[in-house]
């Protein structure tokens, strides 16, 4: 399944940092889910095209890097996020110590595994936590469903996956990170539009409540009938 408007190819000028400037002058993702569902491996697949298995618990990883999308060089910042969501009965507690990440960026990647029905069961939660920091619907969510190519071990079947994402109002793709680097560009492509556009949108309200409304022209008519009233009683 590929995301709308991507038949063009997808390349990523050489990685570089750059110093974040002010909100606003640029895009900040965050990709979240539970543990070992590959978070950091797309990241780093999506930068640098290199797929690696193996990666530390992280701590909340930042990466500021310059890309190259669709002719433009765009700033882009994304939030990796640590692997602490699971589905238990203080999941509201543990979604809360995320809240900083979720009020910072601006689009969202909620990423399981295939091979792994807890941490499908997570991405609701998880959505619905993400729309109490943004209520905005024009705020992007897409749903992950990684490791396609693991189908042997396979627990969470595609059709689940797009019914949940039907019932969230979300957008939904299932990629192998390891096997299809384009399907990864992919994701993150249509994140950062989808980004781009709720700033422009969000920009050109702030434009509109800013103006200040034009005085009203006073009434001709309701003028001169005044002035005639005043005029006749002086003269009375």
């Amino acid at each position: 399944m590929r995301l709308p408007g991507m038949s063009q190819p997808f390349l990523l000028a050489p990685i570089a940092e750059y110093a974040p400037g002010p909100p606003g002058a640029q895009l900040r993702l965050a990709v979240l889910g539970a543990r070992g569902v590959g978070k950091s491996a797309m990241i780093v697949r999506f930068l640098t095209k290199r797929f690696i298995g193996d990666y530390e618990p992280n701590t909340g990883n930042l990466y500021s890097r310059l890309v190259h999308l669709e002719g433009d060089h765009v700033a882009v910042q994304i939030q990796d996020t640590p692997g602490c969501i699971q589905v238990q009965e203080d999941c509201v507690q543990v979604l809360d110590s995320l809240s900083r990440y979720l009020k910072w960026a601006e689009g969202f990647l909620l990423v399981y595994s295939i091979t792994d029905y807890c941490s499908y069961q997570s991405i609701q939660p998880l959505y619905h936590h993400i729309r109490k920091v943004h209520p905005d619907a024009r705020t992007p969510i897409i749903i992950v469903g990684n490791k396609a190519d693991l189908l042997h071990a396979r627990q969470v079947q595609m059709k689940e996956g797009l019914r949940l994402a039907n019932e969230l109002g979300s957008l939904f793709l299932e990629i192998s990170t390891s096997d299809d680097f384009q399907g990864v560009c992919d994701v993150f492509q249509y994140l950062c539009k989808e980004v781009s556009k709720a700033q422009h949108a969000g920009s050109m309200d702030r434009r509109r409540s800013s103006i200040i409304p034009r005085p009203k022209s006073p009434n001709m008519q309701d003028l001169k009938r005044r002035f005639k009233q005043a005029l006749s009683s002086k003269v009375k």
